[in-house]
């Protein structure tokens, strides 16, 4: 199974005057989201499903990978700041080997997990896109770190 792990594009400043769950994508973060999910569909991921936090930057972030690479996306509580293993487990169960899903959240959920996942230690900034495969059929226990695309890089591989 290929496992995708996005922390969403940068967003409103988190100042107080704005609830944290509404904070969207600032001008700049929407139009990078824009070039990374072009160069996503270039590198051919296409992803089954699409799992996203509810809260509004991740959403947006993930509507925009959507379309991009033409799949749905589903919002899910499990993805929110307090996602975990049990979460990518739950959310995995029942998938054919094959399968890809992604995920678009928050840190450090998304380090944590990916540190749980692979024993590596990651960074993920805002933008930032890993690409995990389990070592195991119908497993999402413990996997592999194929890669980490930072979004200077994404910036790079849009041109």
């Amino acid at each position: 199974m290929k496992l995708y792990f996005v922390r969403h594009g940068k967003a409103q400043t988190a100042d107080g005057s704005i609830p944290d769950h509404d904070r969207q994508l600032t001008t700049d973060g929407a139009a990078r989201m824009q070039t990374e999910a072009r160069v996503m569909a270039r590198l051919g991921i296409k992803p089954d499903r699409i799992y996203s936090s509810p809260r509004v930057r991740a959403l947006q972030t993930a509507e925009i990978i959507g379309k991009a690479v033409k799949t749905p996306v589903e919002i899910r509580e499990e993805v929110n700041f307090d996602f975990d293993m049990s979460a990518v487990k739950a959310l995995t169960q029942g998938l054919a080997n094959e399968a890809e899903i992604m995920f678009v959240g928050h840190n450090p959920s998304m380090e944590v997990v990916l540190h749980q996942l692979t024993g590596a230690d990651v960074m993920m900034k805002v933008g930032s896109l890993a690409r995990v495969d389990t070592s195991t059929p119908n497993s999402a226990q413990h996997g592999y770190l194929i890669w980490l695309i930072a979004p200077r890089v994404f910036d790079a591989l849009a041109k």
